[in-house]
Formats: structure tokens, C-alpha cells, sequence
């Protein structure tokens, strides 16, 4: 034990310390003794064989959790990759940064709890959205369209692979995974640069895929992982690495994505924020949209595809304003709202015009009663994002309109915003989400990581 207990002293965390949901203690020869959060991990043996592994890693961590299974991956031309969760058991070290453990304490539902919700609720989700990419269909080689002309020649659009993506992501490792397994899929090689909050956890699954992909008699350097957390690194991605990166995703917050698209050099796929609506039009079932928003809103209130507006629809507030306010109030949402919203519950916040333009990634939603369709595409105009809206109607003819004319890259009809994700898409995974109009558009998939060339046949013709 004396390698991990130098290592906590090294990094500054005191004795008796708690890290954190206390499972086991253990008290070193010479007294000192370090508490550790171990989800899934029982007792005292259990705790003790954990950190003589954790002896013999040497990982930059302050946390560690044990699991087995951890990545399924597949190449998607060769169809044959290693399961390296069904061939050995894999401790997979997981790490939060240097700062107080104390924030790990803090809801799934902030920002940073979503964002490192992947440390708390284990690998499940990040296997199944792996294998899911390994089942899509091979986006590379597809004939697009194909036509002849009068001459003879035979033209067709084809499928190519971008070539190499960087992607650049703060907190979540779950994105080592996806970002891998998508590139892969379309054929890409791919550099990621992840965030400090998470390096070790990034790490250790990266380095479980580039074993995979030597395993399966491919180059590893296909996935190439930034091996450091200094933030000039971030600027040599950006400018390209002198013609060697073809395109930039960035996945994070507001500042990231703003860095990205100022300083890079190279085309980028992705979004600035989210700012999400939910229209409740007049002939809106009550329960429907009363479930519609909780859910949309309060789901999981740090993710981009959270609702962040709710407009309603001044033809049915007599009716549904009330419950609605109702049911967000006791969900623990605050609202804030105009003065018709306001006069429903004196809980409610005035809103500003700040307030419409606002990104919450929190439990909180601006509130406003529209004239009805019109009202509310023009608000989204102005205010949203293009990110996703939703409207809940019975009336086919406002929802028709609504999807035809909202300029936004995921438009909905009758369902939360909180499917705005590429594995609830079908996709498997996602890099992210992209409100560009060139190139990719919405959820970002193996599909959209493609491009594509023309292959002209001919027999010989001349151009006269």
C-alpha cells in the first residue's frame, strides 16, 4: 500500500478525508488512513483487493471504481473487433480532478453532474451505445445516386470518409467511447483531446480500444488520444496540426464551443447552446403536455436537449397555464414568467428578455403565454438557438405547419425535447449535436462523419 498512499499524500488530499459515500476505510502501517467512494463495491475485501490494484496502476486518480466489461467495439469495414468486456475483466480508473471530492455529492441533474454522470451510474449505457454503432449499417461505400448521361458515361455519388476528425470534449468519458466507436464506423481516424476533470477515465478507455483495434490486426493509431491536459494543446488541434486534421467537433460548454469556432482553422461540426422550446398549442391534450414539459424540462435539466422556454398557447390558458405552472413548481423547477404566468403563481419570477435567450442546463424555465402558432415560431425565431422545439397538439394542421416552417435542426411533435439524441435517433452514439446548415445537421452520427466523391464510367469518350 505504499505506492497509493504516497500518491494521495503527493496530491495534497489530507488523512481522513472522505471520498466520498463512505464504503471502506483503510489505515496504512504508519496510521494514516484515506476514506474512498467505491459505487457497486461491498465490503472491506472487496475495498482491500481495489486499491492493491490500484498499487499497480500508475493513473493520475483521486476516486476509482471496479467494473467489468467495458468496450465492445467493431470496425466497420472489416467487421471484426475485439470485445475486450467479454475477453478479460477490466478495472476501469476513474478520476474527477484535483479538486474537493465534495462536489461529487452534488445532483445528476446540475451541469457537472450530468456531465460526470458516467462515473456515477457505470458503464451500461456506454457499452450498449457501442454496440448499438456496431450494428448500424456501413455508411461508407453507399451509392448516393447514380445516373447516366446521353454519352454514355455512368456517374455515381459514393460515400468516402471525412478522414481525420479532432474531437475536443470537457467532462464526459463516456465521449472517448462514442467519438471512437463512431469514427471507426465511418471509416475515420480520429484525435481526441478530453477534459481534465476526466483525463484518467478517457485514458483508460482509450487504451482499451487501441488494444482492441491492435488485437484485431488494425493500427491503433487510428485513435489517437491528446496525452496531455495542457490547453495549448487545444490550439495546435485547432490550426490543424499542419494539414493533418479535417474537421474539429468540439462537446462542452458555452466558452469551448466559442473557442473552437473563433480561433479553428479547419471546418467545424457542432452547436453554440441549446436553448430549447415547448409550444403547448390550443388543442393540446392537458395530460399530454403536462408530461410532455415535466419531461422535457426536468428530465435531466444539463443537457442540451432540455427545455429551457415553455410557450402557451393563450387559447388554451384558462385551462392549462395553471396546471402546467402546478406541475413544474412541484417538480422543484422555478419559473419565470410574464405577467400572465406571474399572476397564476406568486411563486413565479418576473422573466426578462435576458431570460429568453438564456441557456439554464439547471431547474429552471422562462414561461410565456403566445397568441398561438404564429406567435410562438416567431418567438423561436428570434429567441431559440436551432437547436430542438416540440409542439403538443392534436390539431394536424398547426403541427404540419410548425414542422415545415420552425428552422431548427430537430423539430418535434408531441414528444420532449430530451430525445434530441443521436441513440435515442437510432444512432448508437452521437459526437454531439450540430445547428449548422452545411454539411451535418442534428444529431451527429457514423452517417454524417461521411462525405462522399463522384465515380465517373466511361468507355473511352472524348469531350468535344
Amino acid at each position: 500500500m505504499q505506492k497509493t498512499r504516497d500518491f494521495l499524500r503527493s496530491i495534497g488530499l489530507p488523512e481522513g478525508d472522505r471520498y466520498d459515500l463512505p464504503t471502506s476505510q483503510k489505515r496504512f502501517d504508519d496510521g494514516s488512513q484515506y476514506r474512498f467512494e467505491v459505487p457497486g463495491i461491498q465490503g472491506p475485501g472487496a475495498m482491500v483487493a481495489l486499491l492493491d490494484a490500484l498499487d499497480k496502476m500508475d493513473l493520475p486518480i483521486h476516486r476509482v471504481t471496479q467494473t467489468k466489461g467495458v468496450m465492445t467495439l467493431l470496425d466497420s469495414e472489416i467487421t471484426r473487433m475485439v470485445d475486450l468486456a467479454r475477453q478479460k475483466s477490466v478495472e476501469l480508473v476513474l478520476s474527477i480532478g484535483p479538486r474537493a471530492t465534495t462536489d461529487t455529492s452534488a445532483s445528476v441533474n446540475t451541469p457537472e453532474g450530468s456531465r460526470m454522470g458516467y462515473r456515477l451510474r457505470g458503464q451500461d449505457q456506454v457499452v450498449r451505445a457501442v454496440e448499438e454503432v456496431r450494428a448500424l449499417t456501413d455508411p461508407l461505400g453507399r451509392v448516393l445516386a447514380e445516373w447516366t448521361r446521353p454519352n454514355g458515361l455512368r456517374i455515381r455519388r459514393v460515400s468516402v470518409p471525412l478522414g481525420v476528425i479532432g474531437i475536443i470534449y470537457e467532462s464526459r468519458p463516456n465521449v472517448t467511447a462514442d467519438a471512437s466507436a463512431l469514427c471507426l464506423k465511418s471509416g475515420n481516424a480520429v484525435i481526441l483531446r478530453g477534459g481534465s476533470e476526466s483525463f484518467a477515465s478517457s485514458r483508460a478507455i482509450h487504451a482499451c480500444m487501441a488494444e482492441a483495434l491492435a488485437e484485431a490486426g488494425l493500427p491503433p493509431e487510428a485513435l489517437q488520444m491528446v496525452p496531455t491536459r495542457d490547453r495549448d494543446a487545444v490550439g495546435e488541434l485547432l490550426r490543424g496540426l499542419d494539414g493533418c486534421v479535417d474537421v474539429v467537433v468540439p462537446r462542452g460548454g458555452r466558452s469551448l464551443v466559442e473557442r473552437v469556432q473563433r480561433d479553428a482553422r479547419v471546418p467545424v461540426i457542432g452547436h453554440l447552446e441549446g436553448i430549447c422550446h415547448v409550444y403547448v398549442d390550443r388543442a393540446a391534450d392537458l395530460e399530454m403536455a403536462r408530461r410532455v414539459v415535466l419531461n422535457s424540462k426536468m428530465r435531466r435539466t444539463g443537457i442540451c436537449g432540455a427545455a429551457e422556454t415553455l410557450l402557451v398557447d393563450a387559447g388554451c390558458a384558462a385551462t392549462h397555464l395553471a396546471p402546467l405552472v402546478e406541475s413544474l413548481l412541484a417538480a422543484g423547477c422555478e419559473l419565470r414568467g410574464d405577467a400572465t404566468v406571474q399572476a397564476v403563481d406568486a411563486r413565479v419570477r418576473p422573466a426578462t428578455e435576458a431570460d429568453w435567450r438564456t441557456e439554464y442546463l439547471d431547474a429552471i424555465i422562462a414561461v410565456r403565454v403566445v397568441s398561438g402558432v404564429e406567435e410562438a415560431m416567431r418567438h423561436i425565431a428570434t429567441f431559440g438557438s436551432g437547436h430542438t422545439e416540440s409542439i403538443v397538439t392534436s390539431d394536424p394542421a398547426a403541427a404540419a405547419r410548425f414542422l415545415d416552417e420552425v428552422d431548427s435542426a430537430i423539430v418535434m411533435h408531441n414528444a420532449s425535447t430530451q430525445f434530441a439524441d443521436g441513440g435515442e435517433f437510432g444512432m448508437g452514439a452521437e459526437i454531439g449535436i450540430s445547428t449548422g446548415r452545411i454539411h451535418a445537421r442534428g444529431p451527429v452520427g457514423a452517417e454524417q462523419l461521411t462525405s462522399f466523391k463522384y465515380q465517373v464510367l466511361g468507355q473511352g469518350q472524348e469531350r468535344a
